[in-house]
């Protein structure tokens, strides 16, 4: 008889009413260890990280929330639900308040950035860690790909919109899934099909241009997010695809201007890079947690007892 197999922590799926609304989260891990919060990017859900969180969760506290529109969480008609960032960082802010998380390091990827930036914004006290896949804060990330959404931004006409219309549709799922990966088999296509599910729901493709549309503020709060990184130096893990056609690698290295200290590595994979490279992001997640984290918690530990 070999040695018993490691036990698996538990992801247990959850949901909690935030101001009125019901948000689905994932949560594994000790309640009481250090928490890490991942939040994802469009158009996917927690179902990202689905890999990730058992990986993590034997030393962490780990919660990762649906946003608004997104996943199994509840999407409101535009009416009553004013979709955008501020927005959704207020429900994110007010479920980890329900969940009593005082003090937790980011998980950020794509959209997940500018809402977690956002948090940082407003409390920074309470932000132990940044971990940054593939999500921009610098002009330089935001090449080519983008201009379309800058000529939305610039004109939110029907013209404009349907021009973006494919984008939203399976190949343009797909796409972001595939483009810059080496091996495509290395990508489970559950992922872009679950997507797209929830895409192609009444009523989601105008949500979701409300929040195409409201990305430009996030623009506007770059010399916020960049005075927040100078002044407060968050340890932070940048894991970037250097094939990402969204996100460009520039967008990668122009955090280094203002969180020197910042550990940098590009991967030779696409946008969605935690489906490709998970072998070689986990023990880097793991190492930068290890080290800022559970290092910091055992000195406060240490000096309470020594008082």
């Amino acid at each position: 008889m070999g040695p018993a197999p490691p036990q698996l922590p538990v992801t247990y799926h959850r949901t909690a009413m935030v101001e009125g609304l019901e948000i689905f989260y994932r949560e594994a891990g000790p309640v009481g260890a250090p928490a890490l919060v991942l939040l994802h990017g469009f158009p996917s859900s927690s179902h990202m990280f689905r890999n990730l969180i058992p990986a993590l969760a034997d030393r962490y506290h780990v919660i990762a929330p649906d946003l608004p529109g997104f996943g199994l969480s509840a999407m409101p008609p535009q009416e009553t639900f004013d979709y955008g960032f501020a927005h959704f960082a207020e429900v994110v802010d007010g479920l980890l308040g329900q969940l009593g998380i005082v003090r937790y390091a980011l998980f950020v990827m794509d959209y997940g950035a500018p809402t977690g930036f956002r948090l940082a914004l407003a409390h920074p006290e309470r932000v132990s860690a940044l971990i940054v896949q593939n999500g921009n804060a610098y002009e330089e990330g935001m090449q080519a790909f983008w201009e379309p959404t800058r000529a939305l931004w610039a004109d939110n006409s029907a013209a404009n919109r349907d021009a973006m219309r494919p984008f939203l549709r399976l190949e343009g799922t797909r796409f972001q899934y595939t483009a810059g990966v080496k091996n495509p088999a290395r990508i489970d296509p559950a992922a872009w099909l679950h997507d797209q599910l929830f895409l192609d729901r009444p009523g989601a493709v105008a949500i979701q241009f409300a929040i195409i549309y409201d990305y430009r503020t996030n623009l506007a709060l770059y010399p916020d997010f960049h005075a927040y990184f100078r002044a407060f130096q968050p340890p932070a893990l940048i894991l970037w695809g250097a094939a990402d056609t969204i996100f460009a690698p520039e967008g990668a290295h122009a955090f280094l201007r203002d969180l020197p200290e910042a550990e940098l590595h590009l991967l030779d994979t696409g946008h969605f890079a935690l489906e490709d490279k998970a072998d070689e992001m986990v023990p880097l997640i793991r190492g930068f947690l290890e080290r800022h984290l559970l290092a910091g918690m055992a000195l406060d530990t240490h000096q309470t007892e020594g008082e």
